[in-house]
């Protein structure tokens, strides 16, 4: 199998006329989180799942050793600037264009109002450990999330609709693709392994598709 292309996360170069694929949108519950993950009350008592390297031979990793990395913490930013959705993640450097208000090439950040619908180009899971989001702003968020598997389609991912007062805890290897503002611009604590392994899908080149969900900026 050739080597994965470094992906461009802010300039994914996606194609216009693309089509959409809806997620159902359902709010954040015990019950429909269950294999997900899980709602946090308090991040302080959250510990984050670390999974061990992995055997490249018929000889086992020694025991205690290959999942001592521990993890990483920092500040996730998520910002709708007009019709784009940027995530800042200082916990591992990261800047992306997490999803568009509308076609991606009519997106301009001088557009002024909330935008009606997200469109999500790309998603990922870290194999290496858990990821923690906590609200550190007010307001009400959403996470897609699909369940463990490299045999994803699009239509695997549910849109889960938080109200702002808990957190989210996602399992190692559930696919993910940061916390979803509503409107304007929204911190959350971070907190994932160290290592930060990071397996993608590109929903624009493999499936010819983005992935859509309604959104009601709050008021």
């Amino acid at each position: 199998m050739p080597m994965p292309q470094e992906i461009d996360y802010l300039n994914p170069a996606l194609p216009r006329g693309l089509r959409r694929v809806p997620m159902p949108v359902v709010d954040a519950t015990p019950a429909t989180l269950e294999g997900y993950g899980r709602l946090v009350a308090d991040p302080n008592d959250c510990p984050v799942e670390i999974v061990q390297w992995p055997a490249r031979g018929s000889r086992p990793i020694d025991p205690g050793t290959g999942d001592e990395a521990g993890t990483t913490e920092g500040t996730f930013v998520s910002e709708w600037r007009g019709d784009i959705l940027y995530g800042r993640n200082a916990a591992v450097s990261g800047h992306y264009v997490l999803a568009y208000g509308c076609e991606p090439q009519d997106a301009r950040e001088d557009h002024v109002g909330p935008a009606q619908r997200m469109l999500l180009w790309h998603a990922n899971y870290h194999p290496d450990g858990g990821q923690l989001f906590f609200p550190l702003d007010p307001g009400p968020f959403y996470v897609p999330l699909a369940l463990p598997g490299d045999d994803i389609t699009p239509e695997k991912f549910v849109c889960f609709r938080f109200d702002g007062q808990q957190g989210l805890y996602i399992h190692p290897n559930i696919w993910h693709e940061g916390v979803f503002t509503l409107a304007g611009t929204q911190r959350f604590f971070d907190k994932q392994g160290a290592v930060h392994a990071r397996v993608s899908v590109e929903f624009a080149r493999e499936f010819g598709c983005l992935l859509e969900a309604p959104i009601q900026a709050p008021s």
